[in-house]
């Protein structure tokens, strides 16, 4: 058994398989949807941000560059249906964004994350869930520069980075305490701070060194303040 509270820089498939069979509590995960995102497709959307001046028609106009996170091929194509086996193999319950990009069973629970963008994002991503509760949606302003809660503002460090808050809503609706949870695409790492902020142990995978070690310094600033909490009794 790979140690709780710990993550590895490699590919997640070989670590699943030295997890023993429903080990983990709940996998939440948001693995590659295949349509080429890490591939500077981010670098096109640039947004042009204006002001009409009062009483007349001029408008001027100041164009934000989007941020570049680099040209990759980890979302070229979806994962094969042997990560989805060792997924289910390891885990008692999951949720998998982005499971309308997937063969997987049908689930009457899905959560759907409104994004309240603008732009050509999508205005809302899908979760599959392996529950059997009814539709739930969660509502967090993820636009681009625009953050739901802008005085607490998330660095991106990720093309597909999900707000922490999102994973801390899921985190407190479907898991429950003292629960293992496993991210075995855990990119920026939100899910493993959600996780950790909540208290739960966690282990995870990311096969791109970037990310890993980007993401390795926010989970480990979450566990330090986690201990302080304790400490202080927060």
């Amino acid at each position: 058994m790979i140690p709780l509270n710990t993550i590895q820089c490699r590919d997640c498939l070989e670590g699943m398989r030295e997890i023993p069979d429903k080990s983990i509590d709940l996998v939440i995960t948001d693995p590659p949807y295949g349509i080429g995102e890490a591939a500077g497709n981010n670098k096109s959307r640039s947004k042009a941000f204006g002001s009409n001046s009062f009483g007349s028609h001029n408008t001027t106009h100041k164009i934000i560059p989007a941020k570049d996170y680099g040209n990759l091929e980890w979302d070229n194509q979806i994962p094969t249906a042997e990560y989805f086996d060792e997924i289910f193999r390891i885990s008692k319950n999951q949720i998998i964004f982005g499971g309308n990009y997937f063969e997987l069973p049908p689930s009457p629970c899905w959560i759907v994350w409104d994004k309240d963008n603008s732009g050509d994002f999508a205005d809302a991503e899908l979760a599959w869930t392996s529950f059997k509760s009814a539709v739930r949606i969660f509502k967090w302003k993820w636009n681009g520069m625009l953050q739901e809660d802008m005085k607490h503002k998330e660095d991106r460090i990720h093309p597909t980075q999900k707000p922490v808050k999102l994973f801390e809503w899921i985190i407190k609706n479907y898991a429950k305490e003292g629960d293992v949870i496993c991210d075995p695409f855990f990119g920026s790492g939100s899910c493993l701070v959600a996780a950790v902020r909540m208290g739960h142990q966690f282990i995870g995978f990311e096969k791109e060194p970037t990310y890993f070690e980007k993401a390795q310094i926010r989970i480990k600033n979450a566990q330090e303040q986690r201990k302080l909490e304790v400490w202080f009794g927060e």
